[in-house]
Formats: structure tokens, C-alpha cells, sequence
């Protein structure tokens, strides 16, 4: 239950006491600021408190805005603001500093601005709704109600409703394909009572249906699959616009409604290689490359955030040159289109799995990826290398737990630590180093199942610790933690694959989208604002140098059959290991309401 104090003259005939009981609010009258306080002390500490003026005039969407949204512990609109729990004291601090006594009526003639006016004063942040056509005032006339009515008369607040629960930032076939009736469908959740997190599992669901399609290898199963992709590729726009109709927005639903769209991907990878299997094309490389490719691009993209999250505007002559070809408007569709965002590539996979073969829907998607992270990844080291930017600790911290370094790393780190120069290119070319000379030998080694191999891994080992010796705060040193996962899981693939025994490359397969989910959630808990995964899990499941390490010695002291058993262990068992914690994490996590946008790729 949350409560509204309405502190200030009545107004007959208001329709505001039934918009806030329609929102969900206990509705409380305090004739001064003194009551309203007392009011206030009132109300248990767990619960939200709103104070309204019962002169507001304005939409229920506006007050739905203001007063119901959870990621802002305040959130203020003309006449009427709101705090959460954690905002409660600050607010009785405002009621505390409001003037009393005669002579002093004029100062709080409306209670409510002078209480948002000294909130803006406190440390707790103070989210001011940009309510665009809404209206919101306090009409402290006959006249100036009346004309505040006509202007609410004059907007429809459910077409604004509907218009602002689709992301104003989103790919040509999402915006065009799918939104135009996925907010609908949205409304309709909403007047059910279905929460997104309800409509996220049901996307998953149909995602792992359509997978099970694919492995049926019939062409009827392909065609089954595409349409059902699509299909889940509708509930997950939907899940969003339903979070952002309703303002049922979460920390847990956010990490849902991320980790399962990498869940849905990778499990029709998968559907499509076990379909290929049955009609006797094993494709089982191009699905596990497919899995690298994109876990990687993903990479690039939250390492890149990351170090420029508290970086002030980028004023590089190429950003530059991006604002101006974002000013033409066909230029815009076309870059987005380029990095073949979620709803292009699932579309193209789709229609590809029902029109022709796992192997062509493979190429097209590690061509299409390819040339999408080449773009990409080039736009954002020439913005790094032309701007002029500190970066901070909080982004120093975030890529070296993004870097994912076990003990080894960190002994090595320890020990070269401050031979390195904040800043420079040392990083970024170490873990280059680190990734390729393992790389270049695995690859092109006749035979990269040897002890030889092993020590490769371990001079690989000392590059990544040389890497993250120093604070993470130079202009490329973002590249660190992609550069580390394309070494750690093109390692494995290459390993499997020269393995060549059945099963090898569905277990490396099963590997990585083990290793894959640990990075993912260490991503969604350090945008939750909640900070990495503990060090104990970091260290339990090696670090990336330790598994590297780990599964070349498997590699080498076991034969291909006894390596796939050894894989398939390790998958389950590091499975286990991050899906239990990441779990009880997200089901106990006390962190901020937010919802994530998701990243265009």
C-alpha cells in the first residue's frame, strides 16, 4: 500500500482522490503543512508516500509518472511529487525546513513546489518527469482551471501512454515490423494483470520450441521454427513496452529479460545444428563460432559503455561526423541497420531456417556479424583515440572485472604492478598479445594437443596478468576484456574441433555457453549498480588464464574421447556453479528498479 497526503485548500468535484486511488494510493487530508508532517510520520517507513495538492489539474498518466514509477526514490511533477523509502527521510527533512509562524502563507502557497525545491537540495536524487504533451499544474484560479481542463481535454494521454511505451531508439524492422501492434498486445497484458517478467518467460518458452522445431531437420520443423522465432521475437519487444506502459520496472526483470534473449539465440543455435546432425551435415563449428562471434561483439559494446560511462560528451572530430549523418534522416535507419541489431538478425535467421539449410543460415549470420563488429568496433577506436577524456575508477573497476582475471592473473598483476604507465597502449596490447600468440598456436599447429600447448597457455597467461598490472584507464583499454574472451573461447573451439571425435564441439558448445553466461551476468550486475560477482566465484571458476590453462592440460593429457567427457564435465559443472549463484543473487538483490533498454546488437 502507498499513501497520499493532500495537503492544501479542497477542491469540489476534483476527480483527483479516484486517479489516486485508481493508482493505488491511500488517500490522507492535511489542512497545513504541520498536519501533513504529522500525516507523514504516520505512514510505515516501508511504504511509498506521495504528497498531491487537491488543486492539481493534469492526466492520470502524469500522475502514474510522478508517483509510481520505481526506479527514482523521488520523482516530482508540477503539484504533486513522491518518495520511496529510502527518500522518506529527506523528505521529512523538506516538511522540516518549510517556514511557519506569520507572515510566512506566501512562501508555501504550493506546499508541494516548496517541497520539491528542497528536495533538489538534498543528496537524494530528485527525478523531475518530462511530461512532454502531458499536462500537469496546479490551478490556483477558477479561470486557470478551467483552461487547464481544456488542455487535458485536448491530449489523449493513453495514445501518449501507448506511443512512450515503445523505445524511442530502436532498429528499422523492431520499429516498423513489429511496435506498430506489439503495443497493443502490451495493453492488453497489462489490463490482465500480467507482469513483463510473465511475458519474458513466455518468449523464452516459444525461443526453445522453435529451437526444438529446428532439431526436428524436416523442412515442416524449419518452417515451424523461423515463424515461432518470430513469434518470441514479438513477446520480447513486448515485455519492454509493457515494463514501460505499466511502470513495472525491476533489477530482476531487467537480467531476465537480457540473459534470455542470449538463452533464446544460442538455444536455436544449437536447434539448427541438431537439425543439420539429422540430415547428416554436422555444422556444430559454425553454431559454436556463431556463439563466439556474437558473445564477443556483445563484449566490445559493454566494455565500450562502460569506460565511457561517467565520460563527459564526446567531442571527437567522429562523433562529430556520427551527429551529422544522424541529421539525415535515411542515414540513420541505414547505420542501424548495418550492425544488424536483434530484430534484423532474428528476421534474416528466420526466414533463412524456413527457406533453406542450417549451413546457409550459419554463413550468412557469421558473415552478416562479422562485418557488423567490424564497423562497429572501428567507429568506437577511432572516437577513443580522437577524444580527450579522464577515464574514471568507477570505469577502471568495471573492465577490470570485466576482465574476468583468476588468481593467476592477479599473482602475475600483483607482482608487475607499477612498471606500466596509466594511459598508455600497454594493456590493450598485452591482452592482444595474450590472445593471439595462443591463438596463432593452437591454430596453426599440426598438433595443438601437446604439453607444448600448455606452455603457450602459460606464457599467455603472464601477457593477460602484464595487462590488467595497471588501473584500466587508457584510451583503448576498453578493447582488454574482448580481447581476453576471444582467446578464451576460440581456445576451446579450436581444441574441440582438432579433438575431431563426436561430441567434442557439442560439448565445447555447452562450455562456453557455461563461461558465455558468467560474462553476461557479471555485465547485468555491474549496470544493476550492484558490482561484480564475488571474488570466490571468480576464483572458483579459475579466472579466464586459469580455464584456458585447464582445458589445454586436458587437452594434452587425455585422449579426444576422454577430452570430451572432460568438457562435458567442466560445462556441467561450471554451469552449476554460476547458475546457482547468479540466482540467489538476482532473487535477493536489494539493488535499484531499473529496466534495461538492451544493446542494439
Amino acid at each position: 500500500m502507498s499513501t497520499a497526503i493532500l495537503t492544501g485548500p479542497p477542491v469540489a468535484g476534483s476527480p483527483l482522490e479516484a486517479d489516486l486511488r485508481t493508482l493505488g494510493f491511500d488517500v490522507r487530508t492535511a489542512n497545513d503543512a504541520a498536519t501533513a508532517a504529522d500525516l507523514l510520520a504516520a505512514v510505515p517507513a516501508q511504504e511509498r508516500v506521495a504528497v498531491v495538492d487537491p488543486r492539481f489539474v493534469g492526466h492520470l498518466h502524469a500522475l502514474r509518472l510522478a508517483l509510481t514509477d520505481p526506479r527514482f526514490p523521488a520523482a516530482a511533477v508540477p503539484g504533486a511529487l513522491t518518495a520511496q523509502p529510502g527518500a522518506r527521510a529527506a523528505l521529512a527533512r523538506a516538511f522540516g525546513r518549510i517556514p511557519v509562524g506569520a507572515g510566512t502563507a506566501h512562501l508555501t502557497d504550493v506546499l508541494t513546489d516548496t517541497l520539491t525545491e528542497s528536495l533538489d537540495r538534498e543528496e537524494t536524487p530528485l527525478h523531475r518527469v518530462e511530461l512532454g504533451s502531458l499536462v500537469a499544474t496546479v490551478a490556483l484560479t477558477p479561470a486557470q482551471r478551467e483552461d487547464a481542463r481544456e488542455a487535458v481535454a485536448a491530449v489523449d494521454d493513453e495514445a501518449v501512454r501507448l506511443r512512450t511505451a515503445v523505445k524511442s531508439r530502436d532498429g528499422f524492422f523492431t520499429t516498423y515490423g513489429i511496435s506498430p501492434y506489439s503495443r497493443y498486445l502490451a495493453r492488453w497484458c497489462a489490463r490482465r494483470g500480467l507482469t513483463p517478467n510473465q511475458v519474458t518467460t513466455a518468449s523464452l518458452l516459444t525461443a526453445l520450441i522453435a529451437a526444438g522445431c529446428a532439431a526436428t531437420g524436416t523442412r515442416g520443423g524449419y518452417i515451424a521454427a523461423g515463424l515461432l522465432l518470430l513469434f518470441s521475437f514479438v513477446l520480447d519487444c513486448t515485455d519492454g513496452q509493457l515494463a514501460r506502459y505499466s511502470l513495472q520496472y525491476s533489477t530482476m526483470g531487467a537480467w531476465l529479460d537480457a540473459t534470455f534473449d542470449r538463452a533464446k539465440e544460442y538455444a536455436y543455435y544449437a536447434g539448427l545444428a541438431l537439425g543439420a546432425a539429422r540430415g547428416g551435415d554436422d555444422v556444430w563449428a559454425l553454431a559454436l563460432g556463431a556463439m563466439v562471434l556474437m558473445t564477443c561483439r556483445h563484449v566490445v559494446d559493454f566494455s565500450f559503455n562502460e569506460a565511457n560511462h561517467d565520460a563527459s560528451a564526446n567531442t571527437s572530430p567522429t562523433a562529430a561526423l556520427s551527429g551529422k549523418l544522424d541529421s539525415v534522416g535515411w542515414t540513420v535507419w541505414v547505420r542501424r541497420m548495418i550492425v544488424l541489431p536483434i530484430g534484423e538478425r532474428w528476421a534474416m535467421i528466420a526466414v533463412l531456417t524456413a527457406l533453406t539449410t542450417p549451413r546457409i543460415v550459419f554463413y550468412a549470420l557469421l558473415i552478416g556479424c562479422a562485418l557488423a563488429a567490424c564497423y562497429t568496433t572501428a567507429g568506437r577506436v577511432l572516437r577513443s583515440l580522437t577524444r580527450r577524456a579522464r577515464r574514471t575508477d568507477r570505469a577502471a573497476r568495471a573492465l577490470a572485472d570485466l576482465a574476468d582475471s583468476g588468481p593467476l592473473a592477479e599473482l602475475i598483476a600483483g607482482r608487475a604492478r607499477g612498471r606500466g604507465r596509466t594511459g598508455s597502449f600497454l594493456a590493450p596490447v598485452m591482452a592482444f598479445l595474450s590472445a593471439a600468440v595462443l591463438l596463432v598456436w593452437v591454430i596453426f599447429q599440426d598438433d595443438p594437443t601437446s604439453w607444448l600447448t600448455v606452455g603457450v597457455a602459460v606464457c599467455s597467461a603472464l601477457l593477460a596478468g602484464a595487462a590488467v598490472a595497471r588501473p584500466l584507464k587508457g584510451a583503448l583499454d576498453w578493447l582488454v576484456p574482448p580481447f581476453f574472451r576471444a582467446g578464451e573461447y576460440v581456445t576451446i573451439l579450436v581444441l574441440a574441433a582438432r579433438a575431431d571425435v563426436p561430441g567434442a564441439l557439442p560439448a565445447a558448445y555447452g562450455l562456453v555457453a557455461a563461461v558465455a553466461y558468467h560474462h553476461y551476468d557479471t555485465v547485468y550486475r555491474i549496470r544493476g549498480g550492484t558490482g561484480a560477482p564475488p571474488r570466490w566465484l571468480v576464483r572458483a571458476t579459475g579466472g579466464h588464464e586459469g580455464r584456458i590453462i585447464l582445458i589445454t592440460v586436458l587437452a594434452a593429457a587425455l585422449p579426444p574421447s576422454g577430452f570430451t567427457i572432460a568438457l562435458t564435465a567442466l560445462a556441467v559443472v561450471l554451469a552449476l556453479l554460476v547458475l546457482i549463484e547468479s540466482i540467489r543473487f538476482w532473487v535477493s538483490s536489494q539493488a535499484p528498479a531499473v529496466h534495461d533498454e538492451g544493446e542494439p546488437a
